[in-house]
């Protein structure tokens, strides 16, 4: 488990209100959690999020799955495959902004490296996995250099390969964020 910051777990810790995460811990319930919802009929379809078969988050799914999205409203994301655009929060200008016929937001345009790495992050973390050809279709030929660089991840057991999709493995799920970056062009 991760602890983010400026949350009420990272302050109750600061605090020395609540102990910091032991990882072995947190390693051992997390497997358990996972057994326990296959055992009782759960597809874990997103490394934090379980549901009956079919049942996925409509909304969530878009995001790991590299969808495009419009987001409307005060601090709205809106994602076209090439640019990240996101609105104020703040309500009251948002609301002024709009009497003056602008849409009160920022940009962000994503580079090839920088697709490349949101899709190898997102995806791994998903039952659908990384899709080799999906990522050659970013940036050719890179789907054989990241099988390359994952050699390790295989020999710890770490992810897995069917046909052209790599998965991350049970074991390989507790290590997800170090598996993304270390594929990471």
């Amino acid at each position: 488990m991760t602890v983010e910051p400026q949350t009420a777990l990272a302050a109750f810790i600061k605090k020395k209100k609540q102990p910091a995460m032991d990882e072995q811990q947190s390693a051992e319930q997390f497997i358990l959690l996972m057994d326990a919802m296959q055992t009782h009929g759960f597809e874990h379809y997103e490394i934090s999020n379980f549901c009956k078969p079919g049942h996925y988050s409509r909304h969530n799914s878009n995001y790991w799955k590299g969808v495009k999205y419009l987001g409307i409203g005060p601090s709205a994301h809106s994602f076209n495959g090439e640019t990240r655009q996101w609105n104020v929060a703040n309500n009251a200008k948002y609301i002024q902004s709009l009497e003056k016929a602008e849409i009160p937001s920022d940009t962000e345009v994503l580079t090839e490296t920088d697709r490349l790495n949101e899709y190898i992050m997102t995806s791994l973390r998903t039952m659908w996995g990384l899709d080799l050809k999906k990522l050659d279709t970013i940036a050719r030929g890179t789907g054989s250099e990241l099988v390359k660089a994952a050699n390790r991840y295989f020999e710890n057991g770490w992810v897995e390969q069917k046909d052209e999709v790599i998965y991350l493995t049970p074991t390989g799920k507790l290590y997800a964020d170090n598996i993304a970056s270390g594929l990471f062009f």
